[in-house]
């Protein structure tokens, strides 16, 4: 392990030791973990901002489990790769056989030169664009993935304690299966987000994100053309740059999205409601996206370094986001979970 990833892994150890209160913590097989106690919660959208699918509230109750307190870094997400020699989706030549199934029938194949190694890279355009076409702002980089974020040239050296990204949920599932966890289901993921709070919009309570001082790492100002970065990051951050939820978790907020395990279908608090609530509830049977109806997708969690009120909001807790299981991006990453 590279020096700065091993004075990470110390620091890592130094700020959840503190977390560690219940008898369910301090145990050396769970490090880098905090224990979430479990509980029941108004699952959904908190104000104005909320979109359709994050309705209709209703309870939830969840049981406990072990999290982890930052997102998966570079230095384990190394340590996994140097243990198995796993190849990621961004890593691998697209297979039109498989892209196809998602796509509309009839849809042809795209040239050669675009069906190689790749993954979606944030480039700023230099100025005001419609934000009902993120190709302004999204490029498919040949060469783009996690051991290179921006593209070749890129590199990950001295940045060991960021969160990894580029991850497919192929990927993030093939590093839980290797690390004895598994990723969160959605309603573990909001749960654990809001940080023992009751009805609040965001991890740290209602106060807006641009106010005080730097509580996530977000787009500030103008999306996607003008970041005044007042968080001190334009990119990704190292994990645990800002405060702790109330679970001692880490960027819950802002960073990078996490994956979690579920489906994503649009409809689906809907389909779950109860009067009485829902008890560790693990999504729909399949995926299910209007705008994408053949695309099998997964949930994803927490917003980015890309979100913004003007476009996204993906730092609230209830904000519900979701992309195809084999999509790397560069503000893609995650953490796991454990009974």
């Amino acid at each position: 392990m590279p020096a700065t990833a091993a004075r990470f892994q110390t620091t890592l150890h130094d700020i959840t030791t503190p977390q560690n209160t219940s008898t369910h913590n301090n145990a050396p097989t769970h490090p880098g973990m905090v224990w979430i106690e479990g509980g029941s919660f108004s699952m959904g959208g908190d104000n104005n901002q909320a979109a359709d699918d994050e309705y209709p509230k209703h309870k939830v109750t969840v049981d406990g489990f072990w999290m982890d307190i930052t997102e998966v870094t570079n230095a384990r997400f190394q340590a996994f790769i140097n243990a198995t020699g796993y190849i990621t989706t961004a890593e691998r030549k697209p297979d039109w056989k498989e892209l196809k199934k998602q796509l509309p029938p009839g849809t042809p194949e795209p040239d050669s030169f675009l069906l190689v190694p790749a993954s979606l890279v944030f480039v700023a355009p230099p100025a005001e664009v419609p934000l009902n076409d993120y190709s302004q702002w999204w490029q498919w980089k040949t060469g783009a993935n996690w051991r290179h974020p921006h593209g070749p040239g890129s590199t990950i050296e001295g940045k060991e304690n960021y969160p990894v990204v580029h991850i497919s949920w192929y990927d993030a599932q093939a590093y839980c299966k290797w690390a004895g966890k598994r990723l969160p289901t959605e309603a573990e993921w909001e749960w654990a987000a809001r940080g023992k709070l009751t009805g609040n919009i965001y991890p740290w309570g209602n106060e807006p994100v641009e106010q005080g001082k730097p509580k996530a790492n977000s787009w500030q100002g103008h999306f996607p053309d003008q970041n005044k970065v007042l968080d001190q990051y334009y990119y990704t951050a190292p994990v645990g740059s800002y405060d702790p939820n109330g679970y001692g978790l880490y960027d819950m907020a802002g960073n990078v999205w996490e994956w979690c395990a579920d489906y994503y279908d649009s409809r689906y608090y809907q389909s779950v409601t109860k009067p009485g609530g829902v008890l560790n509830p693990t999504g729909p049977v399949k995926a299910c996206d209007p705008n994408e109806p053949l695309a099998s997708k997964r949930v994803i969690r927490g917003g980015s370094f890309l979100c913004n009120d003007g476009y996204c909001s993906g730092y609230r807790v209830a904000r519900r986001m979701k992309t195809s299981e084999d999509s790397g991006m560069e503000h893609l990453g995650f953490r796991c979970v454990q009974q």
